[in-house]
């Protein structure tokens, strides 16, 4: 998928950006929301953009409170 085509798309949810995931040497494989913690998978090279079909991303520990 064309990196310019990429950079036009917006999340569905929120319409934020999206950041790429890929592992090196391989085709993209997902589109990452980091606002919504979700990622849109990327299937033969179409990027599906439905909530219902995201994965939901752990949510990383917090770091601890300062008293």
């Amino acid at each position: 998928m064309d990196h310019r085509l990429i950079d036009l798309l917006v999340c569905p949810l929120c319409k934020g950006p999206l950041r790429a995931e890929r592992t090196p040497g391989q085709p993209l494989r997902e589109l990452v929301c980091p606002a919504d913690r979700l990622a849109f998978p990327v299937r033969d090279g179409i990027p599906v953009m439905l909530e219902g079909e995201a994965r939901a991303l752990e949510a990383t520990a917090a770091p601890a409170a300062r008293e």
